[in-house]
């Protein structure tokens, strides 16, 4: 039986969809800093436009906005230091004490019970003193052992790192011509209905965008002023970093809140200081859950948080890490995609019943 023309075209596109999906799959290592880079400038594109707009070269107005972003990823990683720094000290000091009153408080339980329960303060004191401040001959070497063993995995990540600001920098002085004729592919017939979708994506992404930016402002000033009230001495970088890490939802939170309660464990020792730390956290979850994501993100994309736990899963099992960043984006412009089929879908035949549909059709003006 031949094949109509609708059915070899039909064909013919899947075929290619097919090859493109082998063709990613294979290439997905390599193709992975250009498609971060693709991001980063749609990202930072509509910056540069409007510096363009204010008689700024484009050339200067894509290095600016580069800049700015690589100074709020390093502001980011310095965040994290002061952490680190003040936390080590704090850990070889403060754990066996800790470690001295939960043998106080657990040895007379355990022993009503017949149960011989007692933790080796001295040995943990060992041990930490070990791991912090003797032997740096062996951790140093056991960490150029594990360099050498993952090496190049290592120069690869190091080279991505460098190569996509740059690649987003090209990107950005050529994004209009770029768009254009990435457009003038498409297929006449379908121009349309492409650049309703594109525009309507664009849309979508624009507000989330800048609602996840709002957001990530308010919780990052409301955490800070909430641990700086408990009296956290690392209220300012761990209120800061939480407040940006909601950039990846639950994962961040969970991150910050870790930070949060171990350091007021370290500094306080008592179960109220941590208890505080924790309402903080938990007023702040209450604000983001209630008032901040609904309004500023939930209500413009239109994501169920079922739908939200699901994406970060998809995404991070299929993606890893950088699935779990681009995982709202991208549910974002699959929610497009599907509004448009199921409007499709409900006036279609299959649906309506081809007497409905003809019936519809003819009431329609």
């Amino acid at each position: 039986m031949p094949l109509t023309s609708n059915q070899i075209r039909a064909l013919l596109w899947a075929l290619i969809a097919v090859l493109g999906a082998l063709l990613l799959s294979l290439l997905a290592p390599v193709l992975m800093p250009f498609l971060l880079a693709a991001v980063l400038a749609y990202a930072l594109h509509p910056l540069v436009e409007r510096l363009h707009a204010r008689h700024v070269p484009r050339w200067l107005g894509a290095g600016l906005a580069i800049a700015l972003l690589m100074l709020v990823l390093l502001a980011v990683l310095l965040l994290i230091v002061p952490v680190i720094t003040k936390q080590v000290p704090l850990l070889r000091e403060q754990v066996p004490l800790l470690l001295d009153r939960l043998n106080d408080a657990l040895l007379p339980l355990a022993t009503r019970f017949g149960v011989n329960l007692q933790v080796d303060v001295s040995q943990v004191r060992e041990w930490l003193r070990t791991l912090i401040t003797g032997n740096e001959s062996e951790l140093i070497n056991g960490l150029l052992s594990s360099l050498r063993i993952g090496g190049s995995a290592l120069a690869a990540v190091i080279g991505n790192l460098f190569l996509m600001p740059i690649v987003a920098y090209y990107l950005l002085l050529d994004w209009n011509s770029l768009v254009e004729r990435t457009k003038s592919l498409i297929p006449p017939r379908w121009r349309e209905s492409v650049q309703s979708f594109l525009n309507e994506t664009d849309d979508v992404l624009g507000q989330y965008l800048r609602g996840q930016l709002l957001v990530m402002a308010v919780l990052a000033v409301l955490y800070t002023l909430g641990l700086a009230l408990v009296g956290l001495d690392l209220a300012l970088p761990i209120g800061v970093f939480t407040g940006l890490a909601v950039f990846v939802p639950y994962l961040g939170f969970g991150l910050g809140l870790m930070m949060a309660l171990f350091a007021a464990l370290l500094q306080f020792q008592t179960v109220l200081g941590v208890a505080l730390v924790g309402g903080v956290y938990l007023l702040g979850q209450v604000v983001e859950s209630m008032y901040l994501t609904p309004r500023l993100l939930g209500e413009r994309i239109g994501l169920h948080p079922i739908a939200v736990i699901f994406a970060l899963l998809a995404f991070g099992h299929l993606f890893g890490f950088v699935g779990v960043l681009i995982a709202l984006p991208a549910s974002a412009v699959l929610l497009v995609a599907i509004r448009r089929a199921k409007r499709g879908y409900v006036q279609s035949g299959m649906y309506l019943g081809e007497a409905q549909r003809v019936e519809q059709r003819n009431i329609e003006p």
